[in-house]
């Protein structure tokens, strides 16, 4: 299996952009939508760097996990930004709603319905995973670090989620096609942490 990782320019300046635009999507979603935004300008930029460290952290590893995952099952593999719905992340962001669909990891070659179901499941659990990281920083740190940490929780938790929902492209489709027992065992959780995340973990 090979494990040779490369990026084109093109798939380098897809990533680039998805991260500046989910940043900033996430950090209007967190600071209550435009209008509260609008009225607060403080907010987002207070928000912004943290939000493009975690979501863009969050973000990058997750599609990185698919493409190396696609890569040691022999295929070739790239991303590739959907530009409307970046565009789309970001006014929904403004009007406070958020619908994260940045682009995807494209691969191509022969797999199998398991192998396929594998490079789709291991970008949400790469973001469950994130999630716990942030989580014992969350919880000891205090001030703007303990900020960041739960942020980088809430957004990570978000994603693993959201791209579990087994519709169209996302993740979880892919995984509900290869076993829906997988798909029951490793996205009920993904669900609820994202519940969690989105009640900002009131029944702590």
């Amino acid at each position: 299996m090979s494990t040779n990782i490369r990026f084109s320019g093109r798939e380098l300046i897809d990533l680039g952009v998805a991260w500046v635009a989910l940043g900033l999507a996430f950090a209007l979603f967190f600071g209550g939508g435009g209008q509260a935004v609008m009225y607060r300008p403080s907010v987002l930029v207070g928000l912004l760097p943290a939000s493009l460290v975690t979501a863009g952290l969050g973000f990058l590893l997750h599609e990185l996990a698919h493409k190396v995952t696609a890569i040691r099952f022999g295929q070739i593999a790239e991303f590739r930004a959907d530009y409307g719905m970046l565009f789309l992340a970001v006014a929904g962001a403004l009007a406070g709603f958020l619908f994260a669909a940045p682009g995807a990891v494209y691969h191509r070659g022969r797999a199998t319905l398991r192998e396929n179901g594998l490079i789709a499941l291991a970008g949400p659990l790469t973001n469950v995973a994130l999630g716990l990281l942030f989580l014992p920083l969350d919880l000891a740190l205090g001030g703007t670090l303990g900020e960041v940490a739960g942020l980088g929780v809430r957004i990570n938790f978000l994603l693993a989620g959201f791209n579990m929902i087994p519709f169209g492209p996302l993740d979880g489709n892919t995984v509900k096609k290869w076993s829906f027992t997988a798909f029951l065992g490793f996205g009920l959780p993904c669900f609820a942490l994202a519940i969690w995340a989105l009640l900002g973990f009131s029944f702590l």
